[in-house]
């Protein structure tokens, strides 16, 4: 019993396959769109066709029948069928394509198809055999002829559509071979059964080619797809590699690209082309006391302020990692690109808020435009950068427009460059000592190391001429430290002379600074408590934190840490305190017409007692006169530096002057007898 069961059900679900079968064969496919508009685009194509051979063979059909006694039938009827056609016929003539209709006017359009296309055909057949009867064997072998070619015909034209190919095939073939087989006392029933195998034939073929029209239409639509994705992700690295991914902006590539545009058009209109090259002051101190995470948050907050100014007609782009440039396009672009510039200065200028820290920087922009004369963009450009470079290494956070001299002065700055590199290599630097003298004893008691050109192959430069570039190109840290070993080894015989040595601030904000000077005391074995550092007050005002913890840092080793230049900065007592300097240094532009009651001396006076009141020993640098040693001494102050006592000199003249020195003080050099 369970067995007929399983059996029953095996052959119910058989049977409900083969309806599924059945019907999807002869049901319209209407859920996709595009195949639904390919079919469409192919019967604009073929209908016309079909219509117009429908219409031939219903004429040659009516001619072969007619008879005026039967004018409905073999004449009237027919031309209907014919003028339908026709119509049909020039409706698809003007179709020619489906770009017009939207899928619902094409789907819509498929299903009256469908439906006429059975409709027509078996209009036609069933007139066919109604007519059979009245003409003669002769005229019926014609009919049969153009019923067989009709229905082969209209099964062709639309086996794009299955659908409508099978109900025609289907319906047609099943009629012709019930009327054939019965009509003239079943005489046609071969020719009914040949077309019945041709029928059934034309279905499996118009299946066949029907799914490999679909496959081909998904294919061309995957293919498309692939295609519209491969662009899409062309077009998306094409914007990535064009694109700055931290703020969002252009990057040197576009930048690039958008000058490679400028320069193969044929415009030589003057003053329509600027570039503005901008360059952020103090941006790498942010990234190294806060992080280089405050760092990215303050290039996007500065990106979208300056982009907001950038009008229209110029474009922003972020070429390095606190580089900006803005190329302008417009008439009289040098008069927009000064006034940008000055916009553009003053909004960097002002404060950023990140993560609750105030950071601000500033801003060394060098304009470069086409009004004096034309040039590529591309010489714009570096002509730009030659302008900022000129802000960069003299006074940051102003604005120059470029001059032919910058160029000659940039190549003069590249070769002190490159020759400072091999002039280390070739021993030309060498160190010269200037003593320090203690204003009551008036004996020697330090001396401050200086570095000096005088083997430089090309002509002695001093100090002034090529330190600048140094620390503008990084090439301070090895002058730095060759100073300091030179002058650690020089001066650790001579007793216990101190020995003060001038820091930059690019040495000072180094992490690894502190690690090389313990490492040049250990190797040349000076004691730390006769090293003295000597650090400027701009340094410390932009770094306060790091300053503080790095002063810290060397005290802890035993060195003594002054302020240089003091009296020309803003430095408060508050700051005095904090960061804890051993020593300060006046500067020697307060001793500029010091005398006795002048405002200069009241000054110093002031200077000095600040310092002595905050327990830090002061000495005055620059001192020329006796007249200023002697006010000097009066008002506190413990050490003299200048002419006076002797100038910059090698470490022999120092060796002698020291040896003169001991004992009787005024037996010393003449300066020092003479006080």
């Amino acid at each position: 019993m369970g067995m007929l069961v399983m059996s029953g059900v095996v052959q119910l679900s058989a049977a409900v396959r083969a309806r599924k079968v059945v019907h999807d064969l002869f049901a319209q496919e209407t859920d996709d769109a595009e195949l639904a508009r390919a079919q469409f685009l192919s019967f604009s194509k073929q209908m016309p066709l079909l219509y117009l051979i429908l219409v031939c063979n219903a004429s040659a059909v009516m001619v072969a029948f007619f008879q005026p006694d039967l004018i409905f039938k073999t004449f009237v009827l027919p031309a209907s069928i014919c003028v339908i056609a026709l119509v049909r016929a020039a409706w698809w003539w003007r179709q020619d394509g489906a770009q017009l209709f939207s899928d619902a006017e094409i789907a819509k359009s498929n299903r009256r198809t469908c439906m006429l296309a059975v409709v027509m055909t078996l209009a036609f057949e069933f007139w066919c055999m109604w007519i059979y009867s009245s003409g003669d064997a002769y005229a019926r072998g014609h009919l049969t002829f153009f019923l067989a070619l009709t229905q082969v015909s209209t099964v062709f034209c639309l086996m794009t559509m299955r659908a409508a190919a099978m109900r025609v095939a289907a319906s047609s073939t099943l009629c012709f071979v019930i009327f054939f087989s019965v009509v003239d006392d079943s005489r046609m029933l071969v020719e009914a059964v040949v077309l019945g195998c041709v029928g059934l034939g034309m279905m499996i073929v118009t299946h066949r080619y029907n799914l490999d029209f679909s496959k081909l239409i998904r294919s061309q639509r995957d293919l498309r797809n692939r295609q519209a994705e491969t662009e899409k992700l062309s077009d998306e690295n094409r914007r990535i590699a064009l694109t700055d991914a931290l703020s969002g902006l252009p990057n040197r590539r576009q930048l690039l690209v958008n000058l490679d545009r400028i320069d193969d058009q044929t415009v030589d209109a003057l003053d329509n082309l600027a570039v503005l090259f901008i360059d952020l002051d103090g941006f790498k101190d942010i990234n190294d006391t806060h992080g280089h995470q405050a760092g990215d948050s303050l290039i996007r907050s500065l990106s979208v302020r300056i982009r907001e100014i950038c009008p229209p007609h110029s474009m922003l782009a972020r070429v390095g990692g606190d580089e900006f440039v803005v190329l302008i396009e417009t008439p009289q672009a040098a008069s927009v690109a000064a006034s940008m510039a000055e916009r553009i200065s003053n909004e960097i200028a002002l404060p950023v808020l990140v993560d609750r820290h105030v950071l601000q920087v500033g801003a060394s922009i060098g304009i470069a435009t086409n009004a004096n004369g034309a040039c590529t963009s591309h010489e714009l450009l570096r002509r730009a950068d030659t302008a900022m470079y000129h802000v960069k290494t003299g006074k940051k956070g102003k604005i120059a427009v470029y001059d032919a001299a910058l160029d000659r002065g940039r190549l003069r700055r590249m070769e002190i460059e490159a020759e400072i590199g091999t002039g280390l290599d070739k021993g030309e630097f060498d160190v010269f000592y200037q003593p320090v003298i203690d204003a009551h004893s008036r004996q020697i008691v330090a001396t401050e190391a200086l570095i000096r050109w005088p083997r430089r192959a090309a002509g002695v430069l001093v100090p002034q001429q090529f330190i600048e570039i140094a620390e503008a190109t990084g090439q301070i840290h090895p002058l730095g430290m060759f100073v300091l070993e030179r002058a650690c080894r020089d001066v650790g015989p001579l007793g216990d002379l101190s020995l003060s040595v001038n820091v930059s601030p690019a040495q000072f904000r180094d992490p690894g600074f502190l690690r090389q000077v313990a490492h040049v005391l250990e190797q040349t074995r000076f004691p730390a408590g006769r090293l003295q550092l000597e650090i400027t007050e701009g340094y410390l005002l932009s770094q306060p934190e790091t300053a503080i913890r790095t002063i810290r840092s060397f005290k802890a080793m035993g060195l003594s840490i002054a302020l240089d230049d003091f009296g020309t900065g803003f430095t408060s007592i508050h700051y005095l305190r904090t960061y804890g300097f051993s020593h300060v240094k006046i500067d020697k532009s307060l001793l500029v017409d010091l005398g006795p009651g002048s405002k200069a001396s009241f000054l110093v006076a002031g200077a000095i007692n600040l310092a002595r009141g905050l327990d830090m020993e002061v000495t005055a640098e620059g001192v020329e006169t006796h007249e200023q040693a002697a006010l000097l001494r009066a008002a506190g102050c413990d050490r003299l530096q200048g002419f006076l006592f002797g100038r910059p000199m090698p470490i022999a003249d120092l060796r002698t002057m020291c040896a003169q020195g001991t004992g009787d003080l005024r037996q010393g050099p003449p300066a020092l007898r003479a006080l």
